[in-house]
This record gives C-alpha cells, structure tokens and sequence, in this order.
C-alpha cells in the first residue's frame, strides 16, 4: 500500500512529523551506550532511595510524631512536617539522579535520558502530594487539574512548548488585551490567592475571637480584616495577570452606575451593617423584637441582613436597613435582666392583705427570680366582676421562653401557694332571669 504522506491533513502531518522525531529519539537511547548508562544510573538512584526510605522512614515518622495529645507550636509544626513524609523517596531518587545527571553529562557530554527520569520522580512527587497528603478539597481539585497536568508536560519536556503556545495566543475584552497564557496564570495564581485569603481571614477571625473586646466590636474588626485581605488578594491577582488598575475605570464607572440605580438597597444594607457594628446596638446573642411582633435571638450578622432565630427554629433574615428605619426593641440591649408578670384572681371571700406576702414568698423561692433590680412584688390591680385581681411581677435573666418557662413555673408556684393557705380562684358566675311572656300578664 502506498501512503503519500503530503496528501494528509495539517495535523496528521504534524503528528507523524512527531511521531518520527519521537522515533528518532528513541534509536539514539536505544543504540547509545550513554543512555544504557543513565537508565543504569536511573534504576540506581531509585533502589537507593528506596533503601534509604525503607531503612530511615519509620525512624523518621517516630522521631517527628508528638506525643498524644500536644498542642503547643511545636507539636503542630511536627504534625505538619510528618504528613509529608511520603514525598522521602521520589525526592532522595531526585536528588541521586541529579547528581548522576552531572556525572554523565561530565563523562559523556549527554544527560538526556537521565534529566527525563529526573523530572518523571518530580512528577510522582506530585502525584503523591495531591493524592496522599493534601486533604482540603479545593486543594485537591486545584492539584488534580492544574498541578499534575503541568508536571505532566514537564516530565515530557512539553511545558516550554505549551507555554509558548499560550503566550501567542491573545484575547481582547474592550480596551483590555492579554495573552491566554496570563488568563492560565490568573487561574492558577487567583485560586490560590483566595485560598490562602480564606485560610488568613479564618485564622484572622479565631484570633480576633480570642481577643477581650465587644460583640460588634469583634464583628467590626472581622469585616474590617475580611476586606483588606481580600482586597489585597485582589490586587495581587491583577498584577499577577499583567492587567494595570487604571483598565478598570470603565468597570468600577458602570459598578457606580449601577449602585445608584438597581443596587442602592444592597448598599443600603451594607452601610447599615457598618453603622450597626459601629454603635452596637444589636449584635449576635441578642434578643430582639421587630416591629411587625415577629422576634427572636440575632444568631449571624451578614453584609447585607441580620438572621434571627425564633424558638421556634425558624430563621428570620431581616434586612439590615431595618435594623436602622424601624423600631426594634432589643431586650438583651442593657443586659440580660427581664421583667415579667402573671396575673391572678381571687374569691371575694378572701382577705385580700395576706395575698401580696404569700405569693412574694412563694415566687421568690423560684431560683431563676432575681432579687436584683427589684424582689418579686404582688399587686393588686382591679375589684373585677367575678373576683379581686392582682398581679405578681419578677425579673429573671433571660428571655421567657424556649427552655425558659418562667411565668409557667410561676403560675404553678401561685397555684399551690394559694391552695396551701385555703384561698379559693373564683368560678363565674351568671344570672339568669325568667321573664314570663307579655301574653301572659
């Protein structure tokens, strides 16, 4: 069969134009005593690696393993240091085969074949890395898709090739203009600038937690903290991707535009946040009461809304700009103490001056009742229909409900105490008058 290969498409002819060169390539190796040398030299920079690791790994993981249950600096920087021993062997075969590297290309002025197998040991420490040892999941995904095919065309020799390929290739996006090769890199870089931004500002956050100061201003100093780094992570990223800040003027103008037309309520509400941070007049743990009646404890803060948690598990985000326009009653403002009240009736057969010591006694042995600001006082309130009213008010700390039964358990304190002295609730009464029909007068 006759194969004319000037008949065969572009890439076909660049395939087998390839596919020769490989073949070429590979005749040398084969047919070369140097290449023999350095596959020899390859295979013994792997079993010594391997010696070394098999002799020297476990004493290593018990030298660097902390005793159970450390948690001081130096213990977390030993935990950090023994998950990466898996990488030991294709790094000590790295560094053999560099050293055997140098002699071959002394003795025979070539050192191809060995540099091939030194890059193939660094992509296997890659592997190992994004397999074995990285455990967060974007990491993960980072390392299965950009960093192992990038070790991949390296251990092939292709990465310079791929690399001058992108830089050829350019895309324009109004008045900005960058290579492919920048928009890889801005991948590449943004995404590990964000998780490091992200890793920072956790690490930021547990600190600031730490730290003795107020609820707001704790949620100030986080958001405060939060930009800046991401901020700045931003404008790594920029720099990185070659792409000036002064390009941006025409998107930060239609960002404005924007803002004063379709996005004013978010910036409302992002402003509001800032003012409530500020003057802390709601932060996380209180318990407010809108105005609509709905109400709840403040569990989140966000840029944009407060979430509150009603006792009945049920989420309320309620816009921050509320929080500011709207009265809001915050009942854990001035702290924790509240007032409550529960009131009774009594028969009018009772004598009505003994009530107000018995019931005070009886509340004041509940142990959430305070008696600071005031002890529990009786009332008296009205002579109503059916029988004498009064009205016993207390302070506890915390709010009367959810897990606080304060006036439920209250009322039963009133109920026995009352009973126990002979004192009647009253029933209601109705009269009933039997007219006889006017027919019958």
């Amino acid at each position: 069969m006759n194969f004319d290969f000037l008949t065969q498409s572009q890439f076909a002819q660049s395939a087998l134009a390839y596919a020769v060169q490989g073949w070429d390539i590979a005749k040398v190796w084969l047919l070369s005593p140097a290449a023999w040398s350095q596959l020899g030299l390859l295979v013994a920079a792997f079993l010594g690696a391997w010696g070394l690791t098999k002799r020297f790994g476990p004493v290593l993981e018990r030298i660097l393993a902390p005793a159970d249950g450390a948690v001081s600096i130096l213990a977390t920087l030993r935990r950090f240091v023994l998950i990466f021993v898996p990488l030991l062997l294709p790094l000590l075969a790295w560094v053999f085969t560099g050293i055997g590297e140098q002699a071959t290309r002394a003795l025979f002025g070539s050192g191809a074949v060995i540099a091939l197998g030194k890059r193939v040991f660094l992509f296997i420490a890659a592997r190992i890395l994004v397999t074995q040892i990285i455990s967060d999941g974007f990491l993960k995904v980072l390392g299965r898709f950009i960093l192992i095919p990038i070790m991949a065309l390296y251990a092939l020799g292709l990465l310079d090739v791929a690399t001058a390929q992108l830089n050829e290739m350019t895309v324009s996006l109004g008045n900005i203009e960058f290579t492919l090769m920048a928009v890889v890199r801005g991948v590449i870089a943004g995404s590990i600038l964000f998780w490091l931004g992200r890793w920072s500002n956790q690490q930021t956050g547990g600190y600031i937690n730490k730290q003795e100061m107020e609820p707001a201003t704790q949620q100030l100093a986080r958001k405060a903290a939060e930009i800046a780094i991401y901020g700045l992570a931003f404008m790594l990223l920029m720099n990185i991707m070659g792409i000036p800040l002064t390009s941006l003027a025409v998107l930060s103008g239609a960002i404005g535009v924007g803002l004063g037309f379709g996005l004013q309520k978010i910036a409302s509400n992002y402003i509001s946040g800032v003012i409530l941070l500020l003057e802390g007049q709601a932060t996380v743990g209180d318990y407010v009461e809108l105005d609509n009646g709905m109400a709840g404890r403040i569990v989140q803060t966000t840029a944009r809304a407060m979430i509150l948690e009603t006792y009945d598990g049920r989420w309320i985000v309620v816009p921050n700009e509320d929080f500011i326009t709207t009265r809001i009653i915050n009942f854990s403002d001035q702290g924790s103490s509240n007032r409550y009240e529960v009131p009774f009736t009594v028969s009018y057969k009772t004598d009505i001056n003994r009530v107000p010591a018995i019931i005070e006694a009886a509340v004041a042995k509940h142990p959430a009742v305070l008696d600071k600001p005031m002890p529990p006082d009786c009332e008296f309130r009205n002579f109503a229909e059916h029988g004498v009213e009064f009205a016993v008010e207390f302070w506890v700390n915390g709010i009367d409900d959810g897990k606080n039964k304060f006036t439920s358990d209250v009322g039963f304190l009133i109920w026995n105490a009352l009973k126990e002295e002979g004192i009647e609730f009253p029933f209601p009464h109705r009269m009933m008058v039997l007219r006889p029909d006017d027919s019958d007068v």
